[in-house]
Formats: structure tokens, C-alpha cells, sequence
């Protein structure tokens, strides 16, 4: 049960973030909406406000938005989708995986603002603790703030960090404070087997509840991820590395795990599921918004647009492709979760 919710709640709000991006942008620049719905199938609750129906579905697993001139009867209609200008029709498109991104955004951000904490890199008070980690075992405690380290004053976390990593299986000696009296310890820091750096077990103090400083780390946070899917992306098209891809069935049974170890890290992955959507979204595959964004620069270069049938033609083939690739990865998500057994 508690998987089929958590799966819900998240796949309803990625889709609805990314419908709720072409529908704002839609009516912003003059594109008329016919209907925003929440959830598929047959409707439960509907409301009309002017042009638009406002509507509740049966099936709560996210939404759609229906433009003007998505009806062939449609299309000659003033503020129909397909007689506005390319840079309108552009924006409308690119406005639902800048949604998704912006949704990990805050989500990130909401991890720092209520969960971790902003670290205080302007302090040398120990706000974390490794436990069995050499810090502890020399006796520093949370709370302490450190004053000296190899005979050199510290006077933000840049610099305790700079020092202890220069310094792998070396021993420091660490002034620090505590209740107003100074202490001196020697300590040696483990040697880190990935960087080489030395490492003692502390962390910077955190700040919770600190808004500006919470949407900074969760855009930095973003950023960091989206390069990290783009660079996956790239070694997995180049060969360099196995192709490792979850679909729906894998990501459910993946959201059900996670929603037990916590909140937190549930939020923490429906923030990247949501930066993943948005950049696959972008990519020029036919039937992804990338694909639509694509043909758009292309009409705008040519000043013309390419011939619909066509266009359509190539949806039609690439979402047909798309269907066959979510079947097969649909299997192999059963398969890995042991279905057939």
C-alpha cells in the first residue's frame, strides 16, 4: 500500500509540474486551453472558467493539458497552438522540462531548508561527528570549534578542510574550544582511497530553516545532477559504459523501497526522477519535446513549417519505437524483481 502511494503522489506531481509549465506558459503568450486535468480517464469533477475546463480524473497518476488546434477543426482558430508565432509555440514546449527542473529544484531545497541544513562554511564549529571515525577517537565532540591545526589558525571550514586533506596518515595537532576552554589533541587522518585526501570525520555545522541559503544548495545540488545525467547519457550512447535503464515498473518498485528508509530520501528521489524527465524530455527523439523543439528551429530557419503529415509521420514512428522500448523495459523490471519466479 504504501508503495502504490508513494508511487502516486510522485508520478502525479512530476506530470503535473510538467502540464502545469504548458499550461501557464499557454496562456501567458495568448494560446488558447481547452481543458487541464488532473489524473487520466473518465472525469469525477469538472469546472469551465471561460475557454478552459478545469477537471478532475478517475486516475490520479498526473494530468494533460489540451491547446487549441490539437482538434483538426481547431487549427484555424486565431489562438490556436498552431498559428502563433515559433517563438510562442517554442516557449510552450520548453516550458514542461523547465518545470520538471524547477520542481527538483525545490525539492532539493526543501532536503537543506527542513531535513539537512545549510552548512556554515564561515565556522570551525564541528557540526557533524563520523562515529568510530578519528575525530572521535581522539575524543573532539560536536560543538567544538576548532582554533588551530598543524600550528595554522582556521578561521572558516575552507580551511580545516584544506589542511586535513593535505595531510593523509600525517599527524596533526588540533587546538580546539570547548565551554570557553581551550584543548589539544593529536590526531591522523585515514587516507581516503578514491582522492587520496585525508579525511578525520567532521562535518561544517548546518543551519536549518535558512530560506535564500537553501534554495542556493538546491540549485547548485540540481545543476551537479543534471550534468551527472548528461555525462551518463553521453558514455552510455558512446559505448563506454552498459546501458542502465529503469522504467515505470522498475521505478515503482524502486519508490517503495526508498518511501520506507524515509521522507527525506523519498523527496530526494523524486527530485532527481524529475530532473531525468526533464532532460530526457529534451532530447530530439520523435515524440519528445525535444523532437517538437527540434522541428520548431527548423521551421524557424527555414520560414516555413516542415510539411505536418510528415511531421506527424515521425511522431507517430518514434512513439511507436518508444512504446516497443518501454515494453521491453518493462520486462526486464519484472524480470530483476522477480515476477516470473
Amino acid at each position: 500500500m504504501l508503495t502504490l502511494v508513494a508511487s502516486v503522489i510522485i508520478f502525479g506531481l512530476l506530470i503535473f509540474f510538467h502540464e502545469l509549465g504548458h499550461f501557464l506558459v499557454a496562456k501567458r503568450v495568448g494560446i488558447g486551453v481547452m481543458e487541464f486535468a488532473l489524473g487520466f480517464g473518465p472525469r469525477l469533477l469538472h469546472k469551465e472558467i471561460g475557454e478552459t475546463t478545469y477537471s478532475l480524473r478517475a486516475f490520479p497518476l498526473g494530468g494533460f493539458v489540451r491547446l487549441l488546434g490539437d482538434e483538426q477543426e481547431e487549427i484555424e482558430a486565431e489562438n490556436s497552438f498552431q498559428k502563433q508565432a515559433v517563438w510562442k509555440r517554442f516557449l510552450v514546449i520548453l516550458a514542461g522540462p523547465l518545470m520538471n527542473f524547477l520542481l527538483a529544484v525545490i525539492l532539493f531545497s526543501l532536503i537543506y531548508f527542513a531535513f539537512l541544513g545549510v552548512p556554515v562554511y564561515s565556522s570551525t564549529t564541528i557540526g557533524e561527528l563520523l562515529p568510530g571515525g578519528a575525530a572521535a577517537e581522539v575524543g573532539l565532540q560536536q560543538g567544538d570549534r576548532l582554533k588551530f591545526i598543524a600550528g595554522e589558525e582556521v578561521t572558516d571550514w575552507h580551511e580545516v578542510v584544506a589542511i586535513i586533506h593535505a595531510h593523509p596518515e600525517r599527524e596533526l595537532e588540533i587546538v580546539y574550544e570547548r565551554n570557553g576552554k581551550t584543548f589539544t589533541v593529536t590526531v591522523t587522518p585515514e587516507r581516503d582511497a578514491e582522492t587520496g585526501e585525508g579525511r578525520i570525520g567532521i562535518g561544517a555545522e548546518t543551519r536549518k530553516f535558512a530560506l535564500l541559503s537553501s534554495l542556493r544548495m538546491g540549485v547548485e545540488h540540481a545543476v551537479w545532477f543534471i550534468k551527472f545525467t548528461v555525462f551518463s547519457l553521453l558514455q552510455m550512447v558512446l559505448g563506454r559504459v552498459a546501458p542502465d535503464v529503469m522504467g515505470p515498473v522498475g521505478i515503482i518498485g524502486l519508490v517503495g523501497q526508498v518511501a520506507r528508509t524515509g521522507l527525506m530520501n523519498l523527496i530526494s528521489l523524486a527530485a532527481i526522477i524529475s530532473l531525468n524527465l526533464g532532460t530526457i524530455n529534451l532530447l530530439p527523439i520523435p515524440a519528445l519535446d525535444g523532437s517538437r523543439l527540434m522541428f520548431l528551429v527548423l521551421e524557424g530557419l527555414r520560414g516555413r513549417p516542415v510539411d505536418p503529415q510528415k511531421e506527424s509521420f515521425i511522431h507517430f514512428i518514434g512513439f511507436a519505437f518508444l512504446i516497443v522500448l518501454m515494453i521491453v523495459i518493462a520486462y526486464k523490471d519484472l524480470v530483476r524483481l522477480n515476477i516470473f519466479n
